[in-house]
């Protein structure tokens, strides 16, 4: 029998080529209208639930700044204090705050348990920078936050460890995951279970008309078959704010950012949403109060990122960005860094002309309310600190 591990290798292989290829390079499409052949979610009960008033799009719908700075990367590597430079411009730009610290408290408080949403799954090549996520906690920490209050979280736990998020480099933050393994690298106890299913919360799901079977050396990375996709029990009872920080990076003719980043990280199951409902999955599940109502900000980690051959890391196509965009408003921030990514394929000529796939998902989040797609009501502020 393989070893986990070399499971793990497989599953990622076969979700990049062949017929799974659909999972990375995502089938786009406009809202389900009647007649079309969308499987049926449970969105409409995601919005029954009142909104509250941090609930996205949050303190500033529609509004984006984009820090640039060409010496925030050095010989391929991410400079740390240039990132934090370019994130303190960002926050007081925001907010209009007379301080960094007033800035930062306008989101959370002292007594938040506050999560650190970083994107892991393609290595250290293109994962969250730990430059960029060390300068929100450095910022976090000075607006009065103890660490003991921070976590940095993602589905997979031991893809953080991989990506350098270690208790090492992050001492007194909290690193978690919804799939875990134990010291033997094992994702089972010793009654047979799967750690996450401890993890996972099935008080809160999406549902949706379609499922896969998964066999042993897969169903660890997606704990559950069936029609229903479970929250992590990280964002429905151990968080009361999130901190989304995203990498900017292509997926076909889209982008996988701050949606992407919240809703395929968020729940368990996901392999069966990739091809017939990317886009419903990155739009809807993000309605769903644990998330909706506790993700308070934006950092898009742009220093370094891709514009071809995303989400994953294929080094031909990664390149330094230089830039943070942050914001309140996921869906305006989505929007802003499609269009950098968008520009550079065309720049490349490995898109010949903008795709309506490229912002379907996001045309049906601002349908939600869950932000602003439209550019031309997206208020997008990008200052030079070159």
């Amino acid at each position: 029998m393989r070893s986990h591990d070399s499971g793990r290798r497989r599953f990622l292989t076969t979700l990049a080529t062949g017929t799974a290829a659909a999972a990375l390079l995502p089938a786009i499409s406009l809202p389900a209208r009647a007649g079309d052949d969308k499987p049926a979610t449970n969105i409409d009960e995601a919005l029954k639930h009142p909104r509250t008033p941090q609930s996205m799009p949050g303190r500033y719908p529609g509004r984006v700044v984009e820090t640039y700075d060409p010496a925030s990367v050095h010989d391929g590597a991410p400079v740390g204090e240039r990132a934090n430079l370019m994130l303190e411009r960002a926050m007081l730009e925001l907010t209009g705050a007379a301080t960094l610290r007033e800035a930062w408290l306008q989101f959370v408080t002292p007594d938040d348990i506050i999560g650190l949403k970083v994107n892991p799954v393609a290595g250290k090549l293109l994962s969250t920078s730990l430059e960029v996520t060390e300068a929100v906690i450095s910022q976090l920490e000075a607006a009065g936050i103890p660490r003991k209050n921070i976590v940095i979280w993602d589905r997979r736990e031991f893809e953080l460890h991989d990506a350098g998020f270690t208790a090492e480099r992050f001492p007194g933050i909290r690193i978690r995951g919804t799939e875990c393994k134990d010291e033997n690298d094992s994702f089972y106890d010793a009654e047979g279970k799967l750690y996450g299913e401890k993890r996972i919360d099935k008080d809160w799901y999406y549902w949706a008309d379609c499922e896969e079977s998964y066999d042993e050396e897969t169903l660890p990375y997606m704990i559950n078959e069936g029609k229903h996709s479970y929250f992590s029990r990280i964002v429905t009872e151990e968080l009361t704010k999130i901190i989304n920080i995203p990498v900017l990076k292509n997926a076909g003719p889209t982008v996988t950012l701050c949606l992407k980043n919240l809703a395929y990280g968020a729940i368990s199951n996901t392999a069966r949403l990739h091809k017939p409902l990317w886009a419903e999955t990155c739009a809807q599940v993000p309605c769903f109060p644990p998330l909706r109502d506790k993700v308070v900000l934006n950092v898009v980690d742009g220093l370094i990122g891709c514009y071809h051959g995303g989400p994953g890391a294929n080094p031909q196509f990664i390149i330094p960005y230089h830039r943070l965009l942050v914001g309140s408003d996921p869906v305006a921030v989505d929007r802003v860094g499609y269009e950098i990514v968008l520009a550079k394929r065309l720049e490349m000529a490995v898109q010949k002309e903008p795709s309506p796939k490229g912002t379907g998902f996001l045309e049906m989040a601002a349908g939600y309310k869950l932000g602003i797609a439209d550019p031309a009501k997206i208020t997008h502020t990008r200052l030079d600190l070159s």
